[in-house]
């Protein structure tokens, strides 16, 4: 475990100076959270560790042996034809006693046509993103989780191509007795492999995270606080052309507001677990409010979330609905299958009890 802490902070010091801290990253739709469940928490959560392998994908520490054979299908449909699909399966090794998933993010942005320079029709190119991610991970002692996920990363944009590997590593500390959990995950540690077009290599979007969630012991709540680019203390986005012209929006304002600074980096959420079979989640994320706010009108339900999951037996449907504009939101769907359940499939030989 000591060896473990030793590289992570090894990566994280790496990643805090290497990595860019401001807003101009490649292969920002890594930021998008994969599944149903992370969308109705805010987006980002290091700590809800409740046998939702697809939170994984997020956290490579919350993988456990439990999901061994789990698998998750997600399905997105977007405004202008985008189309987001999330798979991810786990499997664990009994002799190795480590947990192993493989998952992949993926975009369609649909059908859009081609032209020079000077608007000649040359065609049409379907552009998309993809992020290949496997992930490993083992517990130390009783309350202790570590993971680490390895990324092959591709944007396809016609003829403007970029890959990129990235790394993740995250503890989590899981106190079942007193129902608390603790997170820190060190994300997108990496590089471009080949750039686009044209360009020069760019950074990928690091973040360093922390998070806690605790569950109520005589109610059926769960409250989580995740931080999110601890690296950085000032996450404002600074175009001072766009705030002299907005001086509402989401730019720097005039003068200093330390309150505003350091709550962008606070994304809170609760559930409520209605018996065994329901729950029920919202989320607030107050840096996609502010960063949605457009002069000085209104802002609806920007940054806010709503989920809600159907837990059966052999079956988990979840379903979130997030904000990002004032008259639309943005539509997730995803089901959990326990394949072990269906097939009599075992941890390396052995059968699992769900």
């Amino acid at each position: 475990m000591k060896k473990f802490l030793l590289v992570f902070i090894l990566f994280t010091s790496y990643g805090a100076t290497a990595q860019t801290l401001g807003g101009n990253a490649v292969f920002n739709f890594l930021k998008l959270p994969n599944s149903p469940q992370l969308t109705a928490l805010g987006g980002i959560n290091l700590t809800n560790q409740n046998n939702d392998i697809s939170l994984a994908f997020n956290n490579p520490a919350l993988l456990r042996d439990s999901m061994h054979m789990q698998t998750i299908a997600v399905f997105n449909s977007m405004p202008a034809g985008i189309k987001n699909l999330h798979w991810m399966l786990g499997y664990y090794h009994a002799k190795l006693k480590t947990n192993f998933a493989v998952g992949i993010n993926y975009f369609s942005y649909g059908n859009i046509t081609q032209t020079d320079a000077i608007g000649n029709i040359q065609g049409q190119f379907k552009p998309t993103d993809f992020v290949v991610q496997l992930t490993a991970s083992r517990q130390y002692m009783e309350k202790w989780f570590y993971g680490a996920a390895i990324k092959y990363i591709s944007s396809n944009y016609g003829v403007y191509r970029s890959s990129g590997v990235a790394f993740d590593v995250g503890v989590n500390y899981h106190d079942k007795e007193n129902l608390l959990q603790l997170g820190i995950v060190a994300k997108n540690i990496g590089m471009q492999l080949t750039q686009y077009e044209g360009s020069v290599k760019e950074e990928l979007p690091f973040d360093l995270e922390f998070g806690i969630s605790k569950r109520l012991a005589k109610a059926p709540f769960q409250f989580s606080a995740t931080l999110h680019h601890l690296h950085q203390f000032d996450i404002r986005y600074n175009d001072s052309t766009f705030t002299n012209e907005n001086p509402f929006g989401g730019g720097v304002n005039n003068g200093k507001n330390t309150g505003d600074k350091i709550f962008r980096h606070f994304i809170l959420a609760a559930q409520l677990y209605i018996g065994k079979y329901i729950e029920i989640t919202a989320g607030y994320n107050h840096l996609r409010r502010s960063e949605l706010r457009i002069s000085n009108t209104g802002n609806g339900l920007n940054g806010f979330s709503l989920g809600v999951g159907a837990l059966l037996p052999k079956l988990t449907i979840r379903y979130a609905r997030a904000y990002y504009q004032s008259n639309t939101a943005y539509n997730q769907v995803g089901i959990n299958l326990p394949l072990n359940q269906y097939f009599s499939l075992g941890k390396f030989g052995e059968r699992v009890h769900w």
